[in-house]
């Protein structure tokens, strides 16, 4: 309960769950922005600790959500690289320079938004991506490392999975699916780097009815939504979220 009494970390607190509510409903990548916002308050590890008891239940009411509708072959190939840039995030936890890294993957992420936006303007079909498995084994990789670092694994996973045109449920279903694993992947080098600790963990215990309620909301929203107003609105999402992490980068 310390952390939260400071009333900016509260404030800032339940504007990153409500964000993260927005991704694991369905608004794919705009959980990158809840761990630099909450970074505005606490440091940047502090952050993401208090934030994972919050992403773990939210990875509950999504999966259950979206269980019927997930793409087992995109799961299969993304797993176990996103395992392994767990573990290579977390030996190099002291060594990789965050700013570098959210300054890298901003810029990724904005031309990738810029350019899907740009090819499937006036609602022109794009033909679906066919690319191998093991290229979505590498998107993995950066999928677990970037999620390590900062909880921002949403942009590698989208420059993958976008172009393969899923249905939109499904879509939403696989990154449920695969970010509930990758969470939990991430659960002991968090406690073993100390950063899940008594404080961190009873911070997050408060904001767990605010994380249900959130992504519930997001649900509904996902599920009335059609295909192509959904991609529209993701790479919107990722255009933005990509200026923002630049800027979080340069400054």
């Amino acid at each position: 309960m310390e952390l939260l009494s400071d009333p900016k970390v509260l404030v800032l607190a339940v504007v990153a769950v409500l964000i993260l509510g927005m991704a694991k409903g369905g608004f794919s990548g705009v959980g990158a922005l809840a761990t630099p916002l909450l970074a505005l308050a606490l440091a940047p590890a502090q952050a993401a600790a208090l934030l994972m008891p919050v992403l773990l239940v939210q990875d509950v009411v999504s999966v259950w959500s979206f269980r019927k509708t997930w793409d087992r072959w995109i799961v299969a190939w993304m797993a176990p690289g996103a395992l392994a840039g767990i573990l290579i995030a977390s030996l190099l936890a002291a060594a990789v320079p965050e700013a570098r890294l959210l300054l890298v993957l901003g810029l990724i992420t904005l031309a990738f938004g810029l350019y899907r936006l740009w090819i499937e303007r006036g609602g022109r079909i794009v033909a679906a991506s066919a690319s191998p498995g093991w290229i979505g084994a590498l998107f993995g990789v950066a999928t677990g490392f970037t999620s390590q670092i900062a909880h921002a694994g949403g942009p590698p996973f989208q420059m993958w999975v976008t172009p393969r045109r899923l249905e939109h449920q499904t879509y939403v279903g696989t990154s449920s699916i695969l970010f509930a694993m990758v969470n939990w992947m991430k659960v002991p080098s968090y406690f073993a780097l100390g950063n899940l600790n008594h404080q961190t963990l009873s911070a997050g215990a408060l904001l767990i009815p605010l994380a249900v309620v959130s992504t519930l909301v997001a649900v509904r929203l996902i599920r009335r939504m059609s295909s192509h107003r959904f991609y529209t609105v993701i790479y919107l999402l990722m255009v933005l979220l990509g200026l923002k992490l630049t800027l979080d980068g340069l400054f």
